[in-house]
Order: structure tokens, then sequence, then C-alpha cells
């Protein structure tokens, strides 16, 4: 079993207050977090109808029929947040840290129904699919960045072996046929899907509504609401631009990307690492990995991401920027295993810039040395897994 690096965050979370929930994913690994860290904490599994019935009926029941002195584990709360209630009686009487320990793969109804009723008394984390670190230290890194860029980061993948086709075809059909059911009165599933396609085949890009639209055959609203959708069930995700102060030079349309790329590469019908290397989409999709790989270093610390890409209207960009304190790092990435002068030109006329706070710089490419340059560090991908920690100390 991998460790997860969330697992110090857990625990140290469980020490301050009654209450975590572990958000994140289906399938990410919240469950197997839980009962690891947590061993002694009797288990609910509200994926189970018999158990979601009776949180339906009788939440005070259920609760009293998984009696601990340690706590309880409660998986998915989104499909019983009445529970909540009665857990704040608990938590108010009793008062014992790390208590209850909840999961939920459904942003919005689990952020709403905590917010309500926990606020004060509860910690949010999240888990994402596995990390670039978490294989690192795992020994189960693969040799290639395309071969990591297609097998994506579901735990399912590594510890049992499975086919990454397989596995993402699934994921995805489920996923349709039960998430998007359970929050949206989605008549037309299959163009569902093929919004999920067109946005696969933008990973990396500005998004664009009126494009997705037209070639969806669906209106703005249409186009927003699954938008929103996608990211609260956590398949994409929306780095925004970085404008502060400086008008209406910059673009202000935030770019799309895919929190695991095994699934964006499943949507695109992409069966190979062997032609993810020849597919128009490689860069962006190697961006998407490397760029949700930050995120997830900054979950796993449990600090809110502070990234960001730049790019004005002539065309100048920055694949990310990190703020920490007054300061920003740049970084670009790259899909070439070859160091190129051509990859520092943006760092000279983002520094040219007024008023623009850079602090270091960084090229993260797909080879493997670390490289000085007198414009930027050049890191290869696998040592990226710990880029956020270097440059927040």
């Amino acid at each position: 079993m991998i460790k997860r690096d969330l697992s110090s965050t857990l625990k140290k979370a469980a020490e301050q207050l009654p209450a975590v929930a572990i958000l994140g994913p289906r399938q990410s690994g919240k469950t197997t977090i839980a009962k690891t860290t947590f061993p002694d904490h009797s288990y609910i599994n509200l994926e189970d109808p018999q158990a979601r019935e009776f949180a339906e009926l009788d939440p005070k029941g259920l609760l009293e029929e998984h009696p601990s002195t340690s706590g309880i584990i409660i998986d998915e709360i989104q499909h019983a947040p009445q529970l909540l209630s009665y857990m704040q009686t608990i938590i108010d009487r009793d008062n014992k840290k790390g208590f209850f320990i909840i999961t939920g793969s459904q942003n919005i109804l689990v952020n709403q129904a905590v917010t309500q009723t926990l606020a004060g008394r509860i910690a949010m984390l999240t888990l994402f699919p596995l990390s670039i670190n978490e294989l690192l230290n795992a020994k189960m890194i693969d040799s290639t960045i395309e071969t990591a860029v297609f097998k994506g980061s579901y735990p399912r993948l590594y510890n049992d072996k499975l086919s990454p086709t397989m596995l993402y075809t699934n994921y995805v059909r489920s996923y349709i046929e039960r998430d998007v059911r359970q929050l949206k009165n989605i008549l037309n599933l299959k163009l569902f899907q093929k919004f999920m396609g067109l946005c696969a085949g933008r990973i990396g890009q500005i998004l664009n509504l009126n494009s997705l639209c037209n070639d969806c055959g669906i209106d703005t609203k249409t186009a927003r609401s699954w938008i929103s959708l996608l990211e609260a069930t956590y398949v994409i995700f929306l780095l925004q631009p970085y404008y502060k102060n400086f008008g209406k030079r910059l673009i202000k349309s935030p770019k799309l990307y895919f929190v695991d790329s095994g699934i964006a590469c499943a949507l695109l019908n992409i069966k190979t690492a062997e032609e993810l290397k020849t597919h128009y989409l490689k860069g962006g999709l190697i961006e998407s990995f490397i760029i949700a790989d930050l995120f997830k270093q900054f979950a796993n610390m449990d600090s809110a991401p502070t990234l960001s890409f730049w790019r004005d209207s002539t065309g100048n960009e920055i694949d990310c920027l990190v703020e920490h304190k007054t300061l920003i790092s740049s970084i670009e990435i790259k899909s070439s295993q070859t160091i190129n002068t051509s990859y520092f030109k943006q760092f000279g006329y983002i520094e040219s810039i007024k008023g623009f706070p850079n602090a270091q710089n960084f090229v993260i490419y797909s080879g493997e040395d670390r490289q000085r340059w007198p414009a930027a560090t050049v890191v290869g991908w696998k040592e990226a897994g710990g880029i956020i920690k270097e440059i927040l100390n």
C-alpha cells in the first residue's frame, strides 16, 4: 500500500478538532487513508443502500448502533447529510478530538452541508489521486513522463496493476451514471460525455465557452453549469490568470486542466503511452499533469493553493505562477527531454515588467537532470514533486 503524504496532516488535524472531512474524487484513496490512520474507529459506509436507508429513516439510531470510544468513520457523507446535525450534538456534548472522520466525493454537497452545521468544529482536507512524490517514495514512478501521464494517478491502477484504458473507461461511465445523475438533472448523458471529451480536447487551453457551446450544441448557461459540475466532482480544475494591478493588458479567462491525466487520455481515446508521444495534445496533457501535481502538493500540506498563470494580449505567457508572501515564482513546463535556450525567453520579459514581484524562476521539463541557468533553475519532472516545498521554504 502506498503511503500518502496527507497522512501526517490528517493526524494533526484530528488532534486539534473533533471532526475531519476528507474530500476528493472517487477512488482517490479516502477510505483507505481514513481506515489506516484511525484503525480503532468504527466504520459506516453510506454507499451501502441499507446503511443509507437507515441514515435517512433514523440518523440518530445509526450513530448509536456504531458505538466507539475512539470515534467513527463515515464514508461518502453526501448520501446522508442529515447525519451532520446529530454529529454536531455529539461533538458539542463530548468534545472528543478526531472523533468523526467523514469522507465525500461531491464538493458542493459536502461543503454546503458542513458549512451549515459543523463550522468551527471540522477540518476540511482534500485527497487527490497519487502525487509524483508519493509514487517516487513508493518506487512506483514510471521511467518516462509519457507513461506517467497515460497511466494517470489513481491508486487502484498501481495497487491492483490494472489496465489504464479499462480503469478509466469504466470510471467515466460510472461517474456519469452515478454522480452526474445525482447532482444534475441531465437528460442527455451521451451529450454530457461528448462535452467531457470536448473539454479534454481543450486541455491546457484558455477556456472558451462559446467554442464549447458551438461544438457541443448547447447554450452558454448549460456549458457553465456543466463546467461547475465537473469542477465540483474533481474531474477538471480551472487555473485562474494573474492580473493584479495590470488592467486590460492581460487575459482574464481561466485555463482548463484535468485533475487526472489518465481520465483525459481515456476521453481522448489515447490507447497507449507510445500513442501519446506523437499526439497533438501531448504538451497540454503534460502541462496538466504537472500543474495538477502542484495543486496536490498544496493540498497535502493543507495549504490554500496560490497558483495562477500569466498571459498578456500580445501572447507573452508564463505557464504557472506561485505566490509566496510578497513574491512570485515563475514556472515554465516543457514536454521535451532536451533543454533549449528558448525555454528562458519569457522570464526576461516578465522580469522587465515594473511592479511584478518576481522571485525564483523554474523550468520543469521531461528529462532527469537539474541544472542552474542564469535565467532559471531547470528541474526534471520527477523532482517537480517537491518544488512547492522548495519555493515556500
